[in-house]
């Protein structure tokens, strides 16, 4: 049977460039200016690379960032939840021009993406407003997500990015990281035809994995894949515990014994 399209396209368009491309790129980079790219901008990067963000491009622009954060869809109607934005603060730049994006989270710095900038724009505090209270309904500064998009800047660069790689994902998270590309080849090499997934936004609770469990048993599915939170952790909860079913982390595989049924 085969696999149901990605959301918007027929097939997947990830923003990653071959071997070829990339060393053009990476020559070319040397003589564009360079802006180093929020830790968030830099993730949806990576996000578009691999191919989860189809059929998204680039980053938004405002029209777009304030149909998302308003009615769950970008001006031309695609359903897209939470805005995918490059903010930057006192950012010189023009619409037009090339801009080779800096990673933030590997030591030197090296080039994550070359940008081709359509637009730059300002928010203004009501966009803000706007897009705090529908995205996270709080403005509290507080709120670790508000926290984090206010301290981006109000600067908005749009415009369409082509990745050179992966940043830190697939040397941090070797045995774990895929691409959409790959999951979807995985599937079908399986021979899964029904597959129940489930992404986390923080690890994995004995409620989450009943619900897997109660999931794959009512839909009579032939695996449940895991979307595991992947990234940088600087919190009181190791990244170790989120991965080792020794240690208290995700228990699914050894709780109901469906390893070959369990993919993280």
């Amino acid at each position: 049977m085969a696999l149901i399209s990605p959301h918007g396209a027929d097939t997947l368009r990830p923003v990653i460039v071959d071997a070829a491309r990339r060393a053009k790129l990476e020559s070319e980079a040397e003589t564009l200016p360079t802006m180093m790219a929020s830790s968030a901008a830099a993730a949806n990067a990576v996000m578009m690379a691999a191919g989860y963000f189809t059929p998204l491009t680039g980053y938004m622009n405002r029209a777009d960032v304030l149909s998302v954060a308003k009615n769950m869809t970008t001006s031309e109607g695609l359903f897209w939840p939470v805005p995918v934005m490059n903010l930057a603060e006192g950012a010189t730049v023009i619409a037009g021009q090339r801009l080779a994006l800096t990673d933030p989270n590997r030591e030197g710095h090296p080039v994550l993406a070359i940008m081709t900038v359509d637009a730059v724009e300002t928010l203004s505090d009501d966009d803000m407003a706007v897009i705090l209270e529908n995205v996270f309904r709080t403005d509290d500064p507080e709120h670790p997500g508000v926290a984090a998009m206010t301290a981006q800047g109000r600067t908005l660069i749009s415009g369409p990015i082509e990745v050179l790689n992966f940043s830190y994902f697939e040397e941090d998270f070797a045995e774990t990281f895929r691409t959409a590309m790959s999951i979807r080849e995985e599937i079908t090499e399986r021979g899964w035809e029904r597959v129940v997934a489930f992404q986390t936004r923080n690890p994995m609770h004995r409620a989450h994995e009943e619900l897997c469990r109660m999931a794959m048993e009512d839909l009579s599915a032939d695996g449940v894949l895991i979307h595991m939170l992947l990234g940088k952790y600087t919190g009181r909860m190791q990244r170790s515990r989120c991965l080792d079913p020794q240690d208290g982390g995700l228990i699914l595989s050894g709780q109901y014994r469906h390893g070959d049924r369990l993919w993280l």
